[in-house]
């Protein structure tokens, strides 16, 4: 069903409701209407990474390990698996009448902040800090998610709208200052992204305020920037009890029928949480008018016509047993494994099983389902950790020794206990071990959102980079037992690695791999499978890098405004084989010669890539672009196109790329984006073209030098 034919079923749908009942649908949990056969329904569900909070589901890795992946197909086939089930148990679910919260078919997902900052606890939520990555990642989610049928196989929802990461602790009463120039260049891209490439159904609007606006009430974002400039159709949710926030912390009104009036005038359709409970009041005041009150039920009932929720699709025969299917199982394996990160190896990896009498496993995160699972994550049948993984690989020929070693965070792991009780237990395990694999990090728990079920403080931000104490005393007394270590890190931001970098033998960050994540572990120790993976955000050397939390200035922040050298960079991720690109050239004439809004291809590069090793593996081929003319240009190149490439063995491959003319644009001041300069430089290779991937790599990334016709600013 298209647009326009859903509209005018909820227009005529909408026309035979009273003012009372058009009201009560613009809330999350819209009660039935049984005179007019509309059931009940709860708009509020999750699926960041999978079906969340409402039982059984694939359980993916969290979305800055699917981002690590750099694999646009990869995040397409886990949306469509994520709809799948969540049909499956859409379907079940509505013909036993049960249609709480967390069953519907309108997916608040995907994340696509920018991960601006490394202390933000929902940083893992999104997919990193690069708005070109974020934005094809999020669009291939959401096509995934929403399907190519005849109706839409599930709603997804881009949020947060907009400027939005942290921090948590002040989001209800914070303004976001933010110029233009970073507002287009940086904040918005990957939004317009999903509006007008990926259709997305929805858009959610953030807590904060943005230049003084609280985001939910904004006219700015809403009417002028996503309904006029870029064409949104689709409806607009609040953050949950956000409109509530615009009374209560924001102080830009006085009561909640004023915070009602404000949210729905400026576009607002449907709230997440009571606030439009006093929409009627509003409108009995002359706040709103009903026309506006009808204009969102309209809205929200095209979404559902869409989803087929009145009419069917052919979605309706999906059976539950589609859920965690072993085709879905399979690829959530997938995805752990092609996003996985490997920072360091002096050689010790893959281990060799027949070499191996005794394997020592230690950490608070070795045998930790929660390492495994992020947040807004479902539940698992089967949860394998990294521990288990490494057992069952590992079988009867080889002795795993375990100890936890310490509390993830707290000082001892028995309340009767001195503080450290594990510490001598993992030297033993250490010390009668032939390789060590320590499992560190965080869980949700330690980072996530504010106030968020099971968060160990009301914030869920971390304060500094660093491995919580326990941890770090840890990493001392197992490096003093001078056995091969390689550290496993399950966590989903940047943290200080200098201690494992100059004491350990190799490190892989294996994110929150999902809850297939501990074979995928062992698959990659093994050899099974290399790594690939590439940092989706920088690992800085320190928090002095970095301007203050609350400061929402680029400068100084991701790779783009970089100052200084970073700990690991934003694309670096070693594999087990030798890749590298042999030659980069045109492989069209260039032309600039388009209309104002087009966006069509102006060069094509022919690059010849090359695995000289023997072992299978896949690298991920990125292009940086930098204007070599304009003062608007970043510091540093930008991502402008990425691909990934398998390697049978030692092969060589040409791969062909085309960049669209929006790669070659800057932003100015005023915020207005154009191509500025006539010659760029082009960067092909397996990470970004910086001196500390060239360090770490070994490798440098190919230039190529051309020139482009500037057209005239229109």
């Amino acid at each position: 069903m298209d647009r326009k034919t859903a509209r005018q079923k909820a227009l005529a749908l909408v026309s035979q409701m009273t003012l009372e009942e058009k009201a009560s649908q613009l809330r999350y949990n819209a009660p039935p209407i049984p005179r007019l056969n509309i059931p009940a329904y709860n708009w509020w569900n999750e699926a960041l990474h999978g079906v969340a909070r409402a039982g059984t589901a694939t359980v993916f890795p969290q979305a800055i390990g699917l981002a690590a992946a750099f694999d646009e197909e990869l995040i397409s086939s886990i949306g469509s698996a994520v709809s799948t089930e969540g049909r499956a148990k859409y379907n079940g679910l509505s013909q036993l009448d049960d249609r709480d919260i967390y069953k519907g078919l309108t997916f608040w997902a995907p994340n696509v902040n920018i991960f601006r900052d490394p202390r933000w606890g929902r940083g893992h939520e999104t997919y990193g800090e690069d708005p070109y990555l974020t934005a094809r990642l999020g669009v291939s989610y959401i096509k995934g998610l929403q399907g190519d049928g005849e109706t839409m196989k599930a709603a997804a929802c881009a949020k947060h709208f907009a400027v939005h990461s942290g921090p948590e602790a002040l989001r209800h009463e914070f303004n976001a200052e933010v110029s233009e120039k970073d507002l287009q260049e940086t904040y918005l891209p990957a939004f317009k992204a999903c509006v007008q490439e990926g259709n997305v159904e929805a858009v959610m609007g953030a807590y904060n305020r943005v230049n003084g606006e609280p985001c939910c009430g904004s006219y700015r974002l809403l009417r002028d920037i996503l309904r006029r400039d870029w064409g949104f159709q689709g409806h607009v949710v609040s953050d949950c009890w956000a409109i509530r926030d615009f009374h209560e912390h924001h102080m830009v009104t006085y009561t909640a029928a004023q915070s009602a009036a404000l949210a729905l005038d400026a576009g607002c359709d449907l709230n997440c949480g009571s606030t439009y409970l006093h929409i009627l009041n509003a409108q009995q005041k002359g706040l709103v008018t009903e026309e506006q009150i009808t204009e969102s039920a309209v809205r929200l009932f095209t979404t559902r016509f869409l989803l087929g929720l009145f009419d069917g699709s052919e979605y309706d025969q999906i059976p539950y047993t589609a859920v965690e299917c072993p085709a879905h199982l399979a690829l959530c394996q997938r995805a752990a494994k092609e996003s996985a990160v490997l920072l360091k190896n002096n050689g010790i990896l893959p281990l060799k099983k027949d070499q191996l009498k005794t394997i020592g496993v230690i950490g608070p995160n070795a045998d930790s389902r929660a390492a495994l699972m992020g947040n807004y994550h479902g539940t698992a049948s089967e949860y394998i950790t990294v521990l288990e993984g490494i057992r069952q690989y590992a079988g009867d020929t080889v002795r795993i020794l375990y100890s936890e070693g310490c509390h993830l965070y707290r000082s001892k792991t028995e309340n009767l206990a001195q503080d450290d009780d594990r510490i001598a237990e993992a030297r033993m395990v250490a010390r009668n071990s032939d390789v060590v694999i320590l499992c560190l990090g965080l869980d949700e728990t330690l980072e996530g959102e504010e106030g968020d079920t099971g968060n160990s403080y009301a914030s869920g931000d971390k304060t500094d980079l660093l491995l919580p104490e326990p941890q770090r005393r840890l990493m001392e007394a197992v490096a003093a037992e001078k056995r091969p270590i390689i550290l496993c890190l399950l966590a989903g931001s940047d943290l200080d690695l200098s201690f494992a970098a100059e004491h350990f033998d190799a490190i892989l960050d294996l994110w929150y791999p999902g809850a297939q994540g501990g074979k995928a572990a062992a698959d990659l120790l093994f050899g099974e499978t290399s790594p690939s993976g590439k940092l989706p955000v920088t690992f800085y050397s320190s928090l002095k890098q970095l301007p203050d939390f609350t400061d929402y200035s680029m400068k100084g922040r991701t790779y783009r405004y970089l100052e200084g050298e970073a700990q690991f960079p934003f694309g670096f991720g070693l594999n087990y084989g030798d890749t590298r690109v042999c030659s980069v050239r045109l492989a069209e004439p260039v032309s600039l010669d388009l209309p104002p809004k087009s966006d069509a291809a102006v060069l094509s590069l022919l690059i010849e890539t090359e695995n000289q090793s023997q072992q299978p593996v896949d690298d991920v081929l990125q292009i940086y672009v930098q204007d070599l003319e304009s003062q608007w240009e970043t510091p540093h190149p930008h991502l402008a196109a990425f691909h990934r490439i398998h390697f049978s063995g030692a092969q060589k491959q040409t791969i062909q790329i085309s960049l669209p003319s929006s790669r070659f644009t800057v932003v100015d001041e005023k915020g207005r984006r154009f191509q500025d300069g006539s010659r760029f430089a082009i960067f092909a290779g397996f990470s970004q073209p910086d001196a500390c991937s060239a360090r770490l790599t070994g490798k440098t990334p190919l230039r190529l030098e051309c020139t482009l016709q500037a057209p005239s600013l229109s």
